[in-house]
């Protein structure tokens, strides 16, 4: 462990902070996990509390906090975490509007503390290599397919069909945030979201953009797609068609493969966590979130059959 480790707590402990916070975490010397606040789960070997409040009065000496409920629930505790003066990480997305994101972006600044929004897909492995060939070409057009099967990835999880869950954009910013990383800034210019008539939330987006140079860019989204997932993002360029697929871990020019590499978001994310909070800076990008946000300000709103898990 480093001489100095940050001492942290994490806040919902739900799949993804068994499935990756937490191994994560236990490889990464930076850290050391001192508490944890959950209204179900509990993490072995640390103590655990019944919420966020409770955790910041019991455990004084408490640097950071990383905060994994659903988004509807976030913008409260991380405002506690904030005012305790403790370093924030926002499990995506960072907050279900993006007026409260902004909000704690303040927060941070007053206190003196970092913020980190943590767009992990930006951080899978080929998504440099798309950036850096796409900065040395003309795009002509660009395409984001982003179809999973939501009863496999988030099975009984009634939260992410409430208002402020997301639904398909729920996956969908996670191709959000790597396409406003490698692609030219850009702004919705129509969307059509298909609502099943029991949710409140969409199950599959059909929204199109257009970057300033006027390059037409559309994003599919689906959450009912069984077999094979697809989670890609193609090009086309003087250069040569782009395909970034696997979630970002893959990258072909022209079906020629670069790049393809086990992916490692996690542990990247919390390596730069730690180095924002050493640096006494935050990184909060707010991109992803706003496009969600038009797609439901523009949205055409179709309503299809009923979902049940």
């Amino acid at each position: 462990m480093a001489s100095n480790p940050i001492k942290l707590g994490i806040v919902g402990v739900g799949k993804i902070v068994r499935d990756q916070h937490l191994p994560a975490l236990a490889k990464d010397s930076n850290y050391k996990l001192v508490a944890a606040a959950s209204r179900h789960g509990k993490v072995d070997s640390i103590p655990n509390y019944p919420s966020i409040e409770a955790m910041l009065a019991a455990e004084p000496g408490l640097e950071a906090v990383s905060l994994c409920m659903p988004p509807q629930f976030r913008h409260d505790a991380a405002r506690a975490a904030l005012e305790a003066k403790k370093h924030v990480f926002l499990e995506k997305p960072p907050g279900a509007t993006v007026s409260e994101v902004e909000g704690l972006k303040n927060l941070a600044r007053e206190n003196g503390v970092s913020l980190f929004a943590s767009w992990h897909s930006r951080y899978a492995p080929a998504v440099e290599a798309a950036r850096a060939f796409l900065a040395s070409a003309r795009i002509e057009t660009a395409a984001i397919i982003w179809k999973e099967d939501v009863r496999r990835w988030h099975p009984n999880q009634e939260w992410i069909w409430e208002p402020g869950g997301f639904g398909v954009f729920d996956p969908g910013i996670n191709a959000l945030s790597i396409a406003t990383y490698i692609l030219p800034p850009m702004f919705i210019t129509s969307a059509v979201l298909d609502f099943p008539e029991n949710r409140a939330s969409p199950v599959a987006a059909h929204v199109v953009f257009r970057t300033s140079a006027g390059v037409p860019v559309t994003m599919e989204l689906d959450w009912l797609q069984t077999g094979p997932q697809s989670w890609d993002i193609v090009a086309e360029t003087d250069k040569g068609r782009m395909e970034l697929s696997s979630g970002g871990a893959k990258l072909a020019i022209d079906g020629r493969p670069l790049q393809d590499e086990p992916e490692a978001e996690y542990p990247m994310l919390y390596r730069r966590f730690a180095e924002i909070v050493r640096a006494g800076i935050s990184d909060v990008d707010l991109a992803p979130l706003q496009h969600v946000a038009d797609a439901f300000m523009l949205g055409k709103r179709n309503v299809v059959e009923a979902f049940f898990d």
